[in-house]
């Protein structure tokens, strides 16, 4: 009986840390330790015109940069020169070895002035469809299909780009949001997460008490973080009053900082 147990607590554990899911009840909150550490600010970036060039001539050159080491590879193939062909193949194979950041994602492109208003059965298929796709990630329960996961994620980015009035957007950056969290990319959780209640002030979703929990919990930026714990304690908590002990002990230990960093 205990093994079963057993079994059926890793079960629910690994299914609620995957995105397009209920986040974990309050109780299984980590709570951080109490240092303040200088406030990262990541949801308060503004994308500037200039930026969005150089970062699309940067995916063209990485492109341009890959496709031309594999045409060496297959000339010195074909050509029988040894040397220069494990030379390609190790500048080649290189590539993968470096981290090649986005810089830019569509949340963050779009800004925080978008409203989630209109009925778009288009938007509306568009965000079935990747929620259908979040279900499938998870059909083994034990482990996550990320691949099918990061087509949800392409799916709700795409709602956010191609319908930016729909009421679904709202709905998208928070699963996206989700999304992210479960890949470690906490800094664009965040900003997907703001998003979600500045597209839609009375969205359903507790996207304040989120963004204030990755802030807080991951980013280590509790300046930012506590007061987005009191709205979510004043707009959010009726709704999900699962969070309400955790939010409460965090405004509490924050602002107890907060007057402790004042004198």
């Amino acid at each position: 009986m205990a093994r079963i147990l057993l079994f059926v607590t890793f079960v629910v554990l690994v299914t609620v840390q995957v995105g397009c899911y209920r986040p974990p009840r309050e109780e299984t909150y980590f709570v951080p330790p109490l240092e303040v550490s200088p406030a990262s600010a990541p949801i308060k970036t503004i994308v500037k015109s200039g930026e969005i060039d150089i970062v699309e001539q940067l995916t063209a050159n990485r492109q341009a940069y890959r496709q031309a080491l594999a045409s060496l590879v297959d000339y010195y193939s074909k050509a029988g020169n040894h040397m220069k062909l494990t030379w390609a193949k190790k500048e080649f194979d290189g590539m993968a070895a470096i981290a090649q950041y986005r810089y830019l994602f569509e949340a963050e492109i779009a800004g925080p002035d978008l409203r989630a208003t209109k009925s778009i059965p288009d938007a509306d298929k568009l965000f079935n469809e990747a929620l259908n796709s979040c279900g499938k990630a998870k059909e083994l329960m034990l482990f996550v299909d990320e691949k099918k996961l990061r087509t949800a994620l392409d799916k709700f980015n795409q709602l956010i780009t191609k319908y930016p009035s729909s009421d679904k957007i709202d709905d998208a950056a928070f699963r996206a949001g989700e999304i992210y969290e479960h890949f470690k990319e906490y800094s664009i959780a965040a900003v997907y997460y703001n998003r979600a209640y500045q597209w839609d002030p009375e969205t359903t979703y507790p996207a304040r008490f989120k963004t204030a929990y990755v802030l807080d919990k991951y980013l280590r930026n509790r300046i930012d973080a506590l007061p987005l714990y009191q709205q979510a304690m004043e707009i959010e908590i009726n709704r999900h009053p699962q969070y309400k002990n955790y939010v409460e002990r965090r405004i509490r230990d924050l602002a107890g900082l907060q007057k402790q960093a004042e004198k």
